[in-house]
């Protein structure tokens, strides 16, 4: 096509924006214009094309077939676009790495180690961005990220950076006042915090073949942050990632109630596109940090014991340490 052919850059957008939301006004906002100028940008475009892109009906819009069929080369462009100034903007060996991480795994692991990172690679900055969905790499100016799940994610890399292996914690006050249980069966009497679906409790005590350990009493959370900080308050016990509690139980903050660790099918990974793969800048990041989870010390040796579901007992941590440099399945 010759260069005349091509529309206003600002027009695609101004189309772009307008056909993900359907909604001129979610469009303007999302542009910094008035809706009156992103109307007009489609309308240029329109009489650029010789063709309607959209249908008006009563107070909404609608893409027409011919809309439907220019939508996607338009957003591949405008994706191409951002991944190649992405690339170029800053030298991929030096400057800001940018890591999209889930808040908990960001609180509890990540930021007290990234001095450590830092100290070994002082030309590379991170920029730590928190979340759960899934990053848009394209979009988002994303180089990495790290999220809760089984590792399957269609068209990007994933490596498994740790195992979810949960142990019972409570805060040193709270064991004071109770006592160090002596059997998992123990913990059936004692206050618990909970997870935001209540099951975790009753799928531990099922593993060690504990089948009436009471309903599921006391606060719940869906953050797991904020669960962390109801168990340092002493609001009682809970389950909570072994390499996670680490350094709380190392200094004193938290107590390990019992050997016994839960291991579930969810891990930690490590997620980026595929041809990030061998970035300077992601490949040293993807080296650090799985040396890093090979290096959280273990939480003491575990009882051998099936759970007849889907979640299991584990032998010791130090096991499954080992494990966190295995590329998913």
């Amino acid at each position: 096509m010759s260069e005349h052919l091509l529309p206003p850059l600002n027009a695609l957008r101004a189309f772009e924006a307008t056909a993900r939301h359907l909604s001129v006004k979610n469009a303007a906002d999302e542009l910094c214009v008035t809706p009156g100028a992103v109307s007009q940008l489609i309308k240029t475009l329109e009489l650029h094309l010789g063709i309607a892109l959209f249908r008006r009906v009563n107070r909404g819009i609608f893409l027409t077939d011919v809309g439907q069929a220019y939508l996607p080369p338009v957003r591949n462009a405008f994706r191409q676009i951002s991944e190649a100034t992405r690339r170029v903007a800053v030298p991929p060996e030096t400057g800001i790495l940018t890591v999209s991480v889930t808040p908990f795994f960001a609180s509890a692991w990540l930021v007290p180690r990234m001095k450590r990172f830092q100290d070994a690679h002082p030309d590379i900055d991170l920029q730590v961005v928190s979340g759960t969905a899934l990053a848009d790499f394209s979009r988002d100016g994303v180089d990495v990220a790290i999220r809760h799940g089984l590792g399957r994610y269609p068209g990007l890399s994933s490596q498994r950076v740790l195992t979810v292996a949960s142990v019972p914690v409570a805060a040193p006050a709270l064991v004071e006042r109770l006592g160090m249980p002596a059997t998992p069966a123990d913990l059936a009497r004692w206050p618990r915090v909970n997870d935001a679906e209540r099951k975790a409790w009753a799928l531990w005590f099922q593993a060690q073949g504990i089948e009436d350990a009471g309903p599921a009493r006391g606060p719940s959370f869906d953050d797991s942050g904020l669960l962390l900080k109801a168990v340092l308050a002493g609001q009682g016990a809970a389950l909570l990632p072994a390499a996670m509690m680490a350094d709380d139980l190392a200094e004193g903050r938290l107590v390990q109630l019992s050997d016994v660790i839960w291991l579930e099918d969810f891990a930690y990974y490590l997620v980026y596109p595929e041809d990030s793969r061998d970035r300077p800048k992601v490949a040293v990041f993807r080296d650090w940090l799985l040396q890093a989870a090979l290096d959280v010390p273990g939480t003491g040796a575990a009882k051998r014991r099936s759970s007849g579901g889907r979640k299991r007992a584990s032998p010791t941590f130090e096991g499954l340490a080992a494990s966190a440099s295995l590329p998913s399945s």
